[in-house]
């Protein structure tokens, strides 16, 4: 049986991991919408414009991106729906590997497989879930 400082304990890494990954995640969103959404879409039309992807799908997955990852993030950073953000930004790193495999960018997939393992850790973990709106809204 954990004692109740490896409980705290186990319950601060986890916060202090899904803060940090909160943040990074929410500032990918805010920065993309704050420097102009049709600049971060340019850029992905002409990065995916060599791979079987049509514009049709890859420009509002443009739009769409920034504003997914600001919600999911930010979830993530309060952790509020913990879990369920957890799996959600798990399920958009699925989809952005999938692009960056086509488009055979190695270094970058190998960030992302990162990410993943990280997600992973968090949802594995998710029963330490301390420091988070969670917390407060969901025991009694």
């Amino acid at each position: 049986m954990d004692s109740p400082q490896a409980r705290d304990n186990a319950g601060l890494a986890f916060a202090i991991l899904r803060i940090m990954l909160g943040l990074n995640i929410f500032m990918h969103g805010v920065s993309r919408i704050l420097s102009g959404q049709a600049t971060f879409v340019a850029s992905m039309t002409k990065m995916f414009q060599d791979t079987i992807l049509p514009v049709a799908i890859v420009v509002p997955f443009g739009y769409a991106l920034p504003w997914l990852e600001a919600v999911i993030g930010l979830l993530i950073l309060i952790g509020l729906r913990t879990r369920e953000a957890l799996v959600s930004g798990a399920v958009l790193m699925l989809v952005l590997t999938f692009g960056t495999v086509l488009r055979q960018d190695w270094n970058a997939a190998a960030i992302q497989l990162f990410y993943c393992a990280i997600y992973a850790a968090l949802i594995a973990n998710v029963h330490h879930n301390k420091l988070a709106v969670d917390e407060f809204l969901f025991t009694a």
